[in-house]
């Protein structure tokens, strides 16, 4: 009688589940993928594009600076880059820097872009550490791949403020190709991917919030390299001009800092808010916040120093001191208090001032001070990370020396010390070999004449030539 229960039973319970166990499937199979959310795609898409726009900003500020005969290849020295590794970026620019790979480089699964489509999540599975899933996991994987590629396109660019007036466009083509590729994309592999030895996925734990290290740091101490190796223009330092057109120097320092927010808040990679502890947070905002304030705070002590040690304020010192204090913010942007954004930007335009001072003294023809406010920026910005970060603002990052974490400014400096290592070597060996095959320099008579007609058969102003053999 038992058993005849057990097997009536037995039967009912597989009866009535098959049609439950079939909802169930089917619900499952129903239920949609991962969707994007439609505020932050719009929050990122409209960052990247801000970042898109420093460049012609940097092709301003740069171009200001310049003398007049030179004015549209200074330009083009940053245009250009959003060709060249607007292309270089997809074909495998974002592979080696974001794919999962080795520690110091990505891998070559996403050449092309293949696999890299519109999911938001998954797309990192089955690499360490296993709980990262996405870089991004409400945005589609292709909008966080374009916002990449604007810090791809810029970093490069800010090289040419150490060689303008003497690079052929040729050569400097050719090196902004090869040098995003092996310069950038495993410094970017390094600090930002998952596993990457230096960054906050599986490595050291480098805090590097939008590139103080990979964008600042190694375009600096690339810029020092490249203005030794290439040597200074004729004119240096016996001869040189002022800046020909002041206003263009503060268009561009104003489109950078207005571009910047999507550089800083925008690496946030959401505009969503989170808690920290007890705490509200929202690390798009503090580093929107930070951003303008660290930019503000070093305007205004740049102009201190040079009404204190000059005499006179200069529209040249705004625009610099400004864009040292947006350098020095951005590896802490997302890490630290307002206040903490004040010092950094006094601290970062302090250093910068006076980098910019000994920078001439040593004679080392760096024409517009790349590495005095980007190196030496960037370095300063890094290090002083590590002193005010604090999770209070922002959960995913680590408390700094303020907090206690002594043992990141360690990890900070050497961070540090790789990044100038890759940077410099890898820029050395680059241009060593462009000088042996095309060459890196333009003729003397053309550096005389101006780079605009000799370069690019055209002139900024349409003077019909007439300052070609102006050689003041």
């Amino acid at each position: 009688m038992l058993k005849k229960v057990v097997i009536i039973g037995a039967m009912t319970l597989l009866l009535l589940g098959g049609p439950l166990m079939g909802n169930a499937l089917a619900q499952a199979a129903a239920t949609p993928p991962p969707t994007a959310d439609t505020g932050d795609t719009a929050f990122m898409l409209i960052s990247a594009a801000l970042v898109l726009l420093m460049t012609p900003g940097l092709a301003f500020f740069y171009g200001g600076f310049v003398r007049s005969r030179n004015v549209l290849n200074t330009l083009m020295m940053s245009f250009v880059l959003m060709a060249i590794v607007g292309v270089t970026w997809i074909l495998w620019g974002y592979s080696l820097s974001f794919a999962p790979g080795l520690p110091f480089i990505g891998g070559l699964q996403w050449l092309g872009l293949n696999g890299v489509g519109l999911d938001v999540t998954g797309y990192l599975n089955g690499s360490n550490p296993p709980e990262v899933a996405s870089y991004a996991g409400t945005i589609p994987h292709q909008a966080f791949m374009i916002y990449q590629a604007m810090f791809a396109i810029i970093t490069p660019a800010l090289i040419s403020g150490a060689i303008v007036e003497r690079i052929s466009f040729k050569a400097y083509a050719l090196f902004v190709l090869l040098w995003s590729t092996f310069v950038y994309t495993p410094l970017a592999h390094m600090v930002w991917a998952k596993g990457g030895f230096l960054g906050l996925y599986g490595g050291l734990g480098a805090l590097d919030f939008a590139g103080g290290t990979v964008v600042h740091i190694s375009s600096g101490v690339s810029a020092l390299v490249a203005a030794i190796v290439l040597g200074p223009r004729k004119s240096h330092p016996d001869r040189l001009s002022p800046p020909h057109n002041v206003p263009f120097i503060l268009l561009g320092a104003g489109l950078l800092w207005f571009g910047w927010f999507g550089f800083n808040a925008g690496s946030a990679l959401s505009a969503a808010g989170g808690t920290s502890g007890n705490l509200v947070t929202n690390v798009a905002t503090t580093a929107f916040v930070a951003t303008n304030t660290a930019a503000a705070a070093a305007a205004l002590m740049w102009l201190i120093l040079e009404a204190a040690l000059r005499g006179k304020p200069t529209a040249v010192g705004a625009a610099t001191g400004a864009v040292a204090g947006l350098v020095g913010i951005t590896p802490a942007a997302g890490f630290v208090t307002p206040l903490s954004a004040i010092f950094i930007g006094f601290i970062t335009a302090f250093v910068c001032f006076y980098a910019v001072s000994f920078k001439h003294k040593l004679q080392i023809d760096d024409a517009l001070d790349t590495y005095p406010v980007h190196g030496v920026g960037g370095t300063v910005g890094a290090i002083l990370t590590a002193i005010f970060a604090t999770v209070e603002v922002n959960a995913g990052g680590k408390n700094g020396v303020l907090k206690g974490n002594f043992g990141e400014l360690g990890v900070e400096l050497a961070a540090i010390v790789i990044a100038y290592i890759i940077a410099a070597v890898g820029t050395f060996i680059i241009l060593k070999i462009i000088d042996a095959t095309v060459g890196l320099r333009v003729k003397e008579e053309a550096e005389y004449q101006g780079l605009d007609i000799n370069e690019h058969g055209e002139e900024g102003y349409n003077s019909e030539f007439s300052d070609r053999i102006n050689v003041s």
